[in-house]
């Protein structure tokens, strides 16, 4: 399971599930886990692929103000980062992130779905509230 984070956070260090704030975030983790997947990751801007506890620094990044091509080198450092923890050519992935996030993902993974694709922010909230 793959999240994006999101623009508001804690002021202070904090575990990466606790750093981010928003409701989508909050919705999105708790969707997440009634999935029960073998494993939750957010896909940060800064600092890649992140695991719920990990420790870290709140910070002001965000994929869309980056060039097309600092997006693609963010994906490939990411890819990297999942080739340690999974099996890119057998694990199948669910997306609760951005296209932004996703566009230079996805042609390294042989499994995925995004259950909220095309939807408005408003619309993906309403989703994860039924």
């Amino acid at each position: 399971m793959l999240n994006s984070c999101v623009s508001q956070k804690r002021s202070h260090r904090s575990k990466a599930k606790d750093l981010y704030i928003s409701a989508l975030f909050k919705k999105n983790l708790a969707y997440a886990r009634r999935l029960n997947p073998d494993a939750i990751y957010i896909l940060s801007a800064k600092y890649g692929l992140v695991d719920l506890e990990t420790e870290i620094d709140p910070y002001n990044q965000t994929l869309n103000t980056m060039s097309a091509a600092e997006v693609r080198s963010w994906a490939d450092r990411l890819v990297q980062q999942l080739r340690q923890v999974t099996d890119v050519h057998q694990d199948h992935f669910i997306f609760l992130a951005g296209m932004k996030y996703r566009k230079y993902l996805l042609p390294h993974l042989a499994s995925y779905e995004i259950p909220l694709e095309g939807l408005t922010i408003g619309k993906q909230l309403q989703a994860l509230s039924r």
